[in-house]
């Protein structure tokens, strides 16, 4: 039976509300529990819609966090095409798109973050595609079928994660890649120029061509459709369809409007809706978790500053701050201490990434295992010589070692860190 004297709402429909959602029955909750999702398909998850399901061997109902015959049984009210555009704080209640009024007694933002836009002329051709939806996977997945099958060109904007994993599925379907980027070399941000030679090589051996230190100006059609895109160099490149992977901004209009605090929009939380460790906002009755919540990480002894808050826009962190935030609704004493981790597929590559190093917090790079075989270990040290990440490339096993030494902040043997013959937790202090 279900207790209707409380009420828990959840905005977000992705990973970490239905994950929030399931938390709260698992611990016990009897209330009611409400789920708003601005999409019309039940949560899923997002990575596969740019690895597994773009590329096509994943099916599409493959997707979902739940079946979903699983909320209903569940006692989970499913609000599903319906957007939450106003938080009435002082009532306690979120208007929704068609004008309904939902009471809550405790609230989750998990409003996740939407793709950053191109803001040059031609972004209103039919060519030109965002991924951060399934809709938008589906949508391009029959676009790049299509490219591969009459020799059309992708440019890609933008070599983050998204880039590279779409531009790997568009080569597997035989389309041709351009992808253009503003810095010298790819996941400048994330892996530096030590390692991000090694996914300029991975995708170069692949038939993508990279055009460095450019951005693009403007994208040219004709009838509605994509022909070539300029950049600012003044080189043009064919182009029959164009992706904007230039990033994300976090979903926090709902928050700022009802003044909850949110984080600076420079450095590591960008601009996501300000929580503590225990993920609740600046109002004691409403919580933020996934890609929308800047946390705290006092755990760890190397990188941002303790008490500095830090956004992340990973499957992990969905993963696992909806359960605690779910907690933390149900006042248990919680602290959300994840050391930031995620994982990516292209081509015969597979890798994991723990921790957090951008360009200006390490001192060095080593290197265990062959780099030119793609087998390898690479970590990223302070001047101090302690652990900011580690990122594993064809080695497996070793994602629970690496956190463990990042949060160790014992300062290491650069020489034992790279000798493979070394075990890893045997570094550990």
């Amino acid at each position: 039976m279900v207790d209707a004297h409380r009420t828990f709402v959840i905005v977000g429909g992705g990973l970490a509300g239905a994950k929030a959602a399931e938390t709260l029955r698992a611990e016990g909750f009897t209330g009611r529990v409400i789920l708003i999702c601005d999409e019309r398909d039940h949560p899923y998850e997002r990575p596969p819609l740019s690895k597994g399901f773009l590329s096509g061997s994943q099916e599409r109902d493959s997707v979902f966090v739940h079946e979903p015959g699983w909320y209903a049984q569940a006692h989970i009210e499913l609000h599903l095409g319906q957007p939450a555009v106003r938080l009435d704080r002082e009532a306690k209640s979120v208007r929704l798109g068609d004008g309904t009024r939902v009471h809550y007694d405790r609230l989750l933002l998990a409003t996740g973050a939407e793709p950053r836009r191109l803001e040059i002329p031609g972004t209103d051709l039919a060519g030109v595609h965002h991924l951060r939806r399934l809709a938008h996977a589906e949508r391009l997945r029959g676009v790049l079928a299509s490219l591969g099958r009459d020799n059309g060109h992708l440019v890609i904007a933008g070599a983050g994660w998204i880039g590279l994993e779409v531009a790997a599925a568009a080569r597997g379907y035989g389309a041709e890649v351009t992808i253009v980027e503003p810095e010298q070399g790819p996941l400048h941000t994330v892996v530096g120029p030590e390692l991000g030679a090694l996914f300029t090589d991975l995708h170069g051996s692949h038939g993508v061509r990279f055009h460095f230190g450019a951005r693009l100006t403007e994208i040219t059609g004709q009838d509605g459709m994509v022909l070539a895109v300029q950049t600012d160099d003044g080189e043009e490149h064919p182009a029959h369809a164009v992706l904007a992977a230039i990033g994300a901004a976090p979903r926090t209009a709902l928050a700022e409007a009802a003044g909850l605090e949110i984080a600076p929009r420079t450095g590591p939380a960008r601009g996501g809706i300000a929580v503590d460790a225990g993920l609740r906002t600046s109002d004691p009755d409403i919580f933020a978790a996934g890609d929308a919540a800047a946390f705290p990480l006092p755990q760890l002894s190397a990188g941002p500053p303790a008490g500095e808050r830090l956004r992340v826009e990973h499957w992990a962190n969905a993963l696992n701050g909806g359960p605690v935030a779910a907690r933390a609704m149900l006042d248990q004493d919680v602290t959300y201490d994840r050391v930031p981790y995620f994982f990516s597929d292209q081509y015969d590559v597979g890798l994991e990434y723990s921790g957090y190093a951008p360009p200006g917090s390490y001192a060095q790079v080593v290197c265990r295992g062959d780099v030119g075989k793609r087998e390898f270990i690479g970590f990223w040290l302070d001047a101090q010589g302690r652990l900011l990440a580690g990122m594993n490339v064809n080695v497996w096993d070793v994602t629970e070692p690496i956190q463990a030494l990042i949060r160790s902040g014992a300062p290491l043997d650069p020489e034992a860190l790279a000798d493979p013959s070394v075990p890893l937790p045997s570094l550990l202090p």
